[in-house]
């Protein structure tokens, strides 16, 4: 993760780091959780906003994973309040993929070209920017810290 990342993250109140005498961040095992349970969070198509949404469950992620945060069927035991995050997210992105399939749709017909399947299949979205409120996007690095133990900043 890139040092500009976990910048980020602190300002959003998505990790506290502490810090040494002479000024350097430093980061423990549960803000190493965190930190990759935001990832994979982010990852999985959620934007920080989201996530800062339900932070206060960031605790706890166990060791293994978000898969307790997100459910994978109605009613398996995950946390509702991320559950309707993430759902409207999936609305969000179903609503981005319609309108821009129509785009696509609408710019190959002036070409002259075929519409494929997915085109034909796509509907009008509406008119307004889908995800305008999702706030600005990071690529994040996803190789895994060295040993997988520790996180340098």
């Amino acid at each position: 993760m890139a040092p500009r990342a976990l910048r980020y993250y602190e300002q959003r109140g998505l990790v506290t780091a502490r810090r040494t005498p002479s000024g350097h961040r430093v980061y423990d095992e549960e803000d190493i959780r965190r930190l990759r349970a935001v990832r994979e969070l982010r990852d999985a198509g959620l934007t920080v906003g989201d996530v800062r949404a339900f932070a206060h469950l960031l605790r706890t992620v166990p060791a293994d994973g978000v898969p307790d945060l997100l459910p994978q069927a109605p009613g398996s035991g995950g946390c509702s309040a991320a559950e309707a995050v993430a759902r409207r997210r999936l609305a969000d992105l179903d609503a981005r993929i319609a309108r821009l399939s129509h785009l696509r749709a609408r710019l190959a017909a002036r070409l002259g070209e075929p519409e494929d399947e997915v085109a034909e299949s796509a509907e009008p979205g509406g008119t307004g920017r889908a995800g305008a409120d999702s706030g600005p996007l990071f690529r994040l690095e996803t190789a895994p810290a060295p040993g997988g133990r520790a996180l340098r900043a």
